[in-house]
């Protein structure tokens, strides 16, 4: 089968990282990347969920709470009392 070439670009460090995880799966850059496309074609879309991770209600308070230095240190008064809590 006669194949072209394809050219991307992507920031240097995202290659190496994913070049290093590609070989550790036995496969090259070029195979991962053909893999990619025959999952998108199969998919019929990108075979992988794409959406905004956006933070839950108890994370925006406690964002808030820490942008405005209330209740830094938890519910807890000391080390045992939090430990307590998470072996119970």
């Amino acid at each position: 089968m006669h194949k072209s070439n394809l050219t991307i670009r992507i920031e240097p460090e995202l290659k190496e990282e994913a070049s290093a995880l590609f070989r550790s799966l036995g496969l090259d850059l070029s195979t991962a990347t053909g893999i990619f496309y025959r999952q998108a074609l199969r998919c019929h879309g990108l075979p992988f969920e794409v959406k905004l991770d956006e933070p839950n209600e108890t994370t925006y308070k406690a964002m808030e709470d820490a942008e405005n230095g209330r209740d830094m240190h938890g519910p807890y008064n000391s080390v045992r009392e939090l430990m307590e809590n998470l072996n119970t």
